[in-house]
């Protein structure tokens, strides 16, 4: 009973997260999709429209996860307290990011779930997330469609991924092992807003010292942030890594043990 108690507060800390959506029939039928793999938590980022009969119609009993879903402004709000972020794009990216299978995804997710909220990020319904969006997460997944026709709407996509998503969470139950519990507090991945922080003081720092030019910042910041990401620093290493940028800043720092 306790593992089974367990694994239910990792499907608690999944938040699926739409950023602009332009139809409430796809917010509808997403948290359909939702429901049927047990997942509850909707994150709806500057949503065009705000959900309405038609979602409520769509949802198709799942009425309650629109009405508790969080709408929020910013992507930044609604990874507020993440561990673990990923997010939905293609491959064809300018600047390759560390990808996931949809099978690889809903293991890593429903692991890290156990600890904190971990957050799945969809984007807009015709040109899905930016590359700085894209640079939020700390790996991208992409669903392997038909090359020849690779049209998936949205709420179809969320159930691909909610269903190994489920699947993992099973696989879980059968193994019937403790849930491995962080040996230190400090061992634990830093949260998204821990993170983003640490980049602009990174940035401000670079800056400073004229490594990076402020026309073009990020010529050189994505990169770092890829690079970073695919690290996946621990809290303390994160720390150890502000305290290097805080004592570049400040000449009395890197002095006061001489």
């Amino acid at each position: 009973m306790s593992e089974l108690i367990s694994e239910k507060v990792g499907l608690d800390n999944v938040r699926i997260v739409l950023v602009e959506t332009s139809h409430t029939g796809n917010m509808g039928s997403t948290a359909r999709a939702m429901k049927t793999m047990g997942l509850t938590n909707l994150y709806l980022v500057n949503p065009l429209v705000k959900p309405d009969s038609q979602a409520i119609a769509l949802a198709a009993g799942a009425s309650d996860i629109i009405g508790h879903a969080s709408i929020v402004d910013t992507l930044d709000e609604a990874l507020v307290g993440c561990r673990l972020v990923i997010g939905t794009s293609a491959r064809s990216r300018t600047l390759q990011w560390p990808m996931l299978e949809p099978r690889e995804c809903g293991v890593k997710m429903t692991q890290e779930a156990q600890q904190a909220p971990v957050a799945l990020v969809f984007g807009r319904e015709r040109v899905g997330l930016t590359n700085d969006e894209l640079q939020k997460c700390h790996y991208h997944v992409a669903i392997p469609a038909n090359p020849d026709y690779s049209s998936l709407n949205l709420a179809m996509a969320v159930q691909i991924l909610a269903y190994e998503i489920r699947v993992a969470w099973l696989d879980r139950q059968v193994e019937s092992q403790p849930v491995p519990e962080l040996a230190e507090p400090e061992q634990a991945y830093p949260l998204a807003e821990d993170l983003e922080r640490f980049y602009q003081h990174l940035q401000t720092v670079l800056l400073n010292i004229g490594f990076i030019r402020a026309a073009h910042p990020g010529q050189v910041m994505n990169k770092l942030r890829r690079l970073i990401n695919r690290a996946r620093p621990e809290s303390q290493e994160l720390n150890i890594l502000r305290g290097i940028l805080s004592a570049i800043e400040n000449p009395d720092i890197r002095n006061r043990d001489k």
